[in-house]
């Protein structure tokens, strides 16, 4: 693609260095950079050696993500990722990629995920009753423990069907049960999520000395097949791209739920709104896709949600070749970061951006901002392949739960978020649970 015209040379930079996209103050800091400096500015960091890009207005966004993506690799931060992820679809690039995303994608198809309904809607029943118990007996729920739980459950049963059980019952545990037992990703995480790759080798190994039908991740993923070669999967490939599921599956929904509790409790008449739709709606036991998308205003709940605090905060990418970017050069091997959390609050394309406003999601409000204001699941070739699996289950929780009660929280403070490998809440959100009915 051609280069456009050039305007200036480079950005402004900012004065003082640091470790943008891999300090643990990076966030707080990005956005007073970007009130400070606009769309594009640059940090130094020590640890690359470099200046770091950063870009903040959808048409840069759009360039490098969509329209010009091909100049663009995965960028700084994914040698960790790779350590705990191998060569899944998150980490992997160029042709192998685009393979493993033509295998995996059909398994993504709307009709394929319906056919979870009644494993999203069993999960939600289970913590129901749990739930249930806590406000009898007048105890907090932990939102934040009991929505990674949940959505643990779902992906694991997801991917591998009645395998969860059986292995479970042979070890005396759940072995992928560190996910949320260990909130930290570091080496250590690493190397024992790594190990896990073992225990699905061990399925792979048993459901070729037991055939028999499965409908689930593991089955899907074992089936594809190479559009040119006709060739499956490697099993080392196939372990990667389950241990890639669980982790991308897991952690984005769980936060994604913490948020939007937090959030309809600080606003009631948002609430009050959604439990008005929910009343009203049918009594579904396991709403298919399309049901669960009727629901225009929990959809709208769940997208505000998404905007205000965005699981993936930052998405990092380096050049290939030189480019342009908010009329600046960009010179070949180029980190470049964006944050969805920044671009989301822009004042210039959203009203009141601080404020929880789930109707500003209404159809009629669609063009009122650039389609790349917005993006929680990234976008362009590697948007997020569960992004209709992650809508699925943050609907269905929405429904089944906000029917039967209203969650209060137990203190008047603001929660304070933590920008990590994703946006989560510091401290568990503690709730308390008020029947409905």
């Amino acid at each position: 693609m051609p280069v456009p015209n050039v305007a200036e040379s480079l950005p402004p930079e900012s004065d003082q260095p640091f470790n943008i996209g891999e300090a643990d103050d990076s966030l707080p800091r990005m956005c007073a950079l970007f009130e400070q400096f606009g769309d594009t500015y640059r940090v130094y960091s020590p640890l690359r050696k470099a200046s770091v890009w950063v870009i903040n207005h959808p048409d840069d966004v759009k360039r490098v993500l969509v329209s010009n993506h091909r100049n663009y690799t995965k960028g700084l931060g994914f040698d960790r990722v790779r350590i705990l992820l191998g060569t899944g679809l998150i980490a992997s690039e160029g042709e192998f990629w685009r393979r493993q995303r033509y295998l995996m994608q059909p398994s993504f198809h709307r009709r394929v995920l319906t056919r979870f309904a009644e494993v999203i809607s069993a999960a939600n029943e289970r913590r129901l009753a749990r739930w249930q118990a806590l406000a009898g007996a007048g105890e907090p729920v932990n939102v934040t423990d009991e929505t990674s739980e949940m959505t643990l459950e779902i992906v694991l049963e997801t991917i591998f069907g009645s395998d969860v059980a059986r292995i479970t019952a042979d070890l005396g545990h759940n072995p992928f049960a560190i996910v949320t037992q260990e909130p930290a990703r570091d080496l250590k995480f690493a190397y024992r999520f790594r190990s896990l790759g073992k225990v699905v080798a061990g399925m792979l190994a048993h459901r070729r000395a037991n055939p028999a039908e499965h409908f689930d991740y593991l089955a899907m993923l074992q089936d594809a097949r190479d559009k040119d070669s006709g060739d499956a999967m490697s099993d080392r490939e196939l372990i990667d791209e389950v241990l890639t599921l669980i982790v991308a599956g897991h952690e984005t929904t769980a936060s994604a739920l913490n948020s939007t509790w937090y959030l309809l409790a600080r606003n009631p008449e948002a609430e009050r709104k959604l439990h008005q739709e929910l009343d009203a709606a049918p009594q579904w036991s396991a709403p298919s896709l399309t049901e669960i998308e009727s629901l225009a205003y929990a959809h709208n709940v769940c997208d505000e949600s998404l905007r205000m605090y965005p699981p993936g905060w930052l998405i990092s990418r380096r050049a290939i070749e030189p480019d342009v970017l908010g009329g600046y050069e960009v010179p070949a091997g180029t980190d470049i970061l964006l944050s969805p959390y920044v671009l989301h609050r822009h004042p210039q394309f959203w009203q009141s951006p601080e404020s929880f406003r789930p109707e500003r999601f209404d159809a009629e409000h669609e063009q009122e901002r650039p389609r790349f204001a917005y993006m929680p699941f990234a976008a362009g070739p590697r948007h997020c392949i569960g992004e209709a699996l992650a809508m699925y289950e943050m609907l269905v929780h929405v429904y089944k739960v906000a029917r039967r009660f209203r969650l209060r929280l137990t203190t008047h403070e603001d929660i304070e978020f933590e920008a990590q490998v994703n946006l989560r809440t510091l401290h568990p959100l503690m709730m308390r649970l008020e029947p409905r009915v």
